[in-house]
């Protein structure tokens, strides 16, 4: 017997706005842009109400811009998860552009063995303006989240929703400031595009160990900088960051497939900082492509040291993913080999 609509469960979403353009509305008396009122978000979006799935919304208490984003807010948001995580199906995460893909691949680190989707997303344009991306970026979002076979979910792990197109979100970057289509994934495809129909990309999906249960990590060590190499990049630079107080980690944004100069105080500083004990991880500043230690000379020292290799990870996931393994206390043996691992589908 076919079971009545009144009998068949709802897939149930639970919407977290951060902040961001996407809850923006405009005051058309003062033409200023203020915090969007998720508690009459059918109301105001009517689309919402043909999904077949039930939407709760919580949201911060005092939404940000997400260039204010921080460690603490990630915690917040791993919190949120994790305490709503038996009672919903899904997570539709709302967050400024500007810095989304830090905050979703630090949850992707945050959220170890998660086995339902965690979904990010935002706009360009406020919701209430008249061209905005901001309806569609939101629905579609949803009705991923909300996407189930066999009563399991579709996607099981942390993606960023931006422009028709699903991605894992440790392997986004946001290349433009003004374009809808605002991230790039150039290392892994679109896990789903959005058409007439969603296109499932299934085999470059990631699936967790689905015999553990979802484990949120809360400490992320913030003592870590991005380290951009340039023409004219010199020692005293160089030794001044390497000799910051409690620094424990560098990423390195080096040349092409991992290049740096020869020089031989390049070096010297190098390995007087790993010496310290100060991890060094190698990563390209190229939009695309993958780091090669010693498939060119200049790159070939950085090799000798055991820098580790980033391969093709963005500086994004890298930056995250050593506030990560620090704030976990993996021993210095073992964090390059951890390091050069794919934890959660972040690098081939």
């Amino acid at each position: 017997m076919k079971k009545s609509d009144a009998t068949i469960k709802k897939t149930k979403i639970l919407l977290i706005y951060t902040g961001g353009t996407i809850g923006m509305v405009k005051d058309y008396d003062t033409g200023a842009l203020k915090a969007f009122n998720f508690n009459k978000l059918i109301k105001n979006i009517p689309e919402l109400g043909q999904l077949d799935c039930t939407i709760d919304s919580i949201s911060f208490d005092v939404p940000i811009d997400s260039s204010n984003m921080n460690v603490e807010h990630w915690v917040i948001i791993a919190s949120i998860i994790e305490d709503h995580y038996d009672s919903h199906d899904g997570f539709v995460v709302l967050h400024g552009s500007d810095t989304m893909s830090y905050t979703s691949s630090a949850l992707g680190y945050m959220l170890e063995n998660l086995r339902k989707p965690v979904i990010f997303t935002g706009s360009q344009l406020p919701i209430g303006d008249l061209r905005t991306d901001a309806k569609e970026n939101l629905i579609t979002s949803i009705q991923i989240a909300a996407l189930q076979e066999d009563n399991m979910p579709v996607i099981q792990e942390v993606g960023l929703y931006f422009e028709y197109k699903l991605y894992r979100a440790n392997r986004t970057t946001k290349i433009n400031a003004e374009h809808f289509e605002a991230f790039a994934s150039l290392n892994y495809p679109a896990l789903i595009e959005s058409g007439v129909h969603l296109k499932i990309n299934r085999e470059y999906l990631f699936r967790p160990n689905s015999s553990k249960k979802l484990k949120v990590h809360k400490l992320m060590d913030q003592n870590v900088v991005i380290l951009k190499l340039f023409p004219g990049f010199n020692q005293i630079t160089l030794h001044s960051i390497l000799n910051s107080p409690n620094l424990k980690a560098v990423v390195l944004e080096t040349y092409g497939s991992g290049n740096a100069p020869t020089d031989e105080w390049f070096a010297l500083e190098l390995k007087k900082a790993m010496e310290r004990k100060i991890f060094i991880l190698n990563v390209t500043q190229c939009s695309g492509g993958s780091v090669l230690m010693g498939h060119y000379e200049t790159s070939k020292h950085l090799e000798k040291l055991q820098v580790i290799n980033g391969k093709d990870i963005t500086t994004e996931a890298a930056i995250t993913k050593l506030m990560y393994l620090l704030g976990n206390n993996i021993s210095p043996k073992l964090f390059k080999t951890i390091c050069e691992t794919s934890l959660r589908g972040e690098m081939q």
